[in-house]
């Protein structure tokens, strides 16, 4: 008789009750256990391994326990899968396709023991596909009742919840007035009408030592007491819960309340944030200008164009793109370069600055010059490319042609000679044409050009994610649950679960993060989004595609 080596999955929404000596999750493993018992004459046999999921939704399948477990199905080590019931698998009949597809791919199945089928069967799937079915309609239908009597409740200036603003208490549907707290809050509408900015408004609070709300959860956890950073001012500038009105979604109603601020007076502090946006968005423009534009050529003589796409959250990601592509943007089979602007303009920035400041250059120029008139150039030179600010370096460059393997960079003759105050025409050529040498990075359409010379770009984003993988590793072996190690730090258990696998990366891939070698690809929104296995060699294998 062939032996069905079987694998029992227990799951819980909450953490409630976990800390017992015998909790919800034994409760659905006794029960599984005895089913498997139940049919020892099948040939079932019950593994050792555990599969649990604490504290996790059934809406998600970023879960440790289920990831493992269908890990150990397709490596062949788990032939059938049991649960106490469906809803323990999965919540989501999208998920729940997912997994079915991944057990037929490895000729497994799964089993609930309070539901008299299985998915061995065509009728088990059948009556699987139709309870999963009911299940998301119903976890929808109640998700939006929820949502409609939170918008109605709203909509009648109720207060339905979650973190209490500084300066208010709450009151059962209402808020009523902290009078210290509201303090706090009016100085810092005094300030920021007197002072502008929430910089300037931070600084100031700081002065005054204006403290923020201190608050305990219910296990006794202490947070806050600190002073104000930017982005809490402002929240509180922004809050229309401090002119008496509760916000709902995009739409602001009359709340039930009393206003801490005046609304006439909090609608000014409004527009002086939109004028003040206004202008800071005007100098981010100004700031992401395109300094390379119309200097860029690559080995067809075909111009490079200015070109930038926004990501989800509205950030602006400039690019250099080759000017057929964009004006044959149907043709799939067109080549062209794709470059990031920003990188792109800083590493060229840095050559340029280590070509102006090489003795060998500087002697080219200055050969017949006294060595006070030496000195006198040095010092504008240092002044020009004061610590390498961009602005200041590319207007220098007349042409830059990329070629297989290299950049050629023509500075500006004019250009020069005005910096140096010499003569044009007593300028070399030679002096003023450079080249650097550079290796490909691909990843899909996009481009990065690996410079000699330059100062490698790190991923500092990853690597502080690296860093906390780690450090919530070894709290996990100190003990700590997920949501424990998330109340700690102040994120949620989501968030924990996602980081902490980069504390598995294999030596040589963190290395790479650490040198900003790694492929263009792994980056730390890519890691949040998928999970590398935890075997080294298929992790090596993965981010070799990236």
């Amino acid at each position: 008789m062939k032996k069905i080596r079987c694998a029992i999955y227990t799951r819980k929404s909450t953490e409630e009750g976990l800390e017992q000596e015998f909790n919800s999750l034994d409760a659905q493993r006794d029960a599984c256990a005895a089913y498997v018992a139940s049919q020892k004459h099948e040939g079932w046999v019950l593994l050792s391994a555990q599969y649990n999921d604490g504290g996790i939704s059934g809406g998600t399948m970023e879960r440790p326990g289920l990831k493992e477990l269908l890990q150990h199905v397709e490596e062949g080590l788990v032939d059938q899968i049991i649960v106490y019931k469906i809803d323990r698998l999965t919540r989501s009949l999208t998920d729940f396709a997912k997994i079915v597809d991944r057990l037929d791919a490895s000729d497994a199945s799964f089993v609930s023991v309070t539901q008299s089928f299985n998915t061995a069967t065509s009728m088990g799937r059948l009556t699987l596909n139709m309870l999963m079915s009911f299940a998301q309609f119903e976890r929808e239908v109640t998700a939006e009742r929820i949502r409609d009597k939170i918008a109605a409740s709203k909509r009648r200036g109720l207060w339905m919840g979650g973190k209490v603003p500084i300066g208010y208490e709450p009151n059962g549907r209402t808020l009523t007035i902290h009078d210290r707290e509201a303090k706090t809050v009016r100085t810092i509408y005094d300030l920021y009408e007197k002072l502008g900015t929430a910089r300037a408004v931070k600084e100031e609070a700081d002065r005054l030592n204006l403290r923020s709300r201190v608050r305990q959860t219910s296990k006794g956890k202490v947070s806050g007491g600190g002073t104000f950073d930017r982005s809490h001012i402002h929240h509180i500038l922004t809050n229309p819960i401090y002119a008496g009105r509760v916000r709902h979604k995009t739409l602001i109603h009359d709340g039930q309340h009393e206003a801490i601020i005046d609304p006439v007076r909090w609608n000014h502090v409004q527009t002086m944030l939109q004028q003040n946006t206004a202008k800071d968005r005007e100098k981010e423009t100004s700031r992401n200008s395109s300094l390379l534009c119309g200097k860029l050529f690559d080995e067809t003589g075909d111009r490079l164009t200015p070109s930038h796409t926004k990501t989800k959250r509205g950030t602006r990601i400039r690019y250099y793109i080759s000017h057929r592509l964009i004006k044959c943007s149907g043709d799939a089979n067109l080549d062209g370069w794709r470059l990031p602007a920003a990188e792109l303009e800083t590493k060229i920035a840095h050559l340029v600055c280590q070509r102006l400041s090489s003795p060998a250059f500087q002697n080219a120029l200055l050969h017949d010059a006294a060595s006070d008139e030496i000195g006198r150039c040095h010092a504008r030179l240092q002044t020009q490319v004061k610590d390498g600010q961009i602005a200041s370096v590319l207007p220098l460059i007349d042409r830059v042609e990329i070629l297989p393997g290299k950049l050629v960079i023509h500075l500006d003759n004019e250009t020069v000679a005005e910096l140096f105050d010499l003569d044009r025409e007593l300028i070399p050529e030679a002096s003023i044409k450079f080249e650097a040498l550079f290796q490909l990075r691909k990843r899909g359409v996009e481009t990065r050009l690996i410079l000699e010379g330059t100062p490698t770009t790190r991923d500092m984003k990853l690597i502080a994610n690296i860093a906390k993988a780690h450090q919530w590793f070894d709290e996990v072996k100190a003990g700590k649950t997920f949501r424990q190690i998330a109340e700690t730090h102040d994120t949620s258990t989501r968030r924990v679960q996602q980081v902490i696998d980069l504390a598995f990366l294999a030596p040589d891939i963190i290395r790479d993060i650490l040198e900003g070698s790694q492929p263009l690809g792994l980056k730390s929104d890519w890691c949040n989004r998928h999970t590398l296995p935890s075997d080294w060699a298929a992790q090596r294998a993965v981010i070799a595609t990236l």
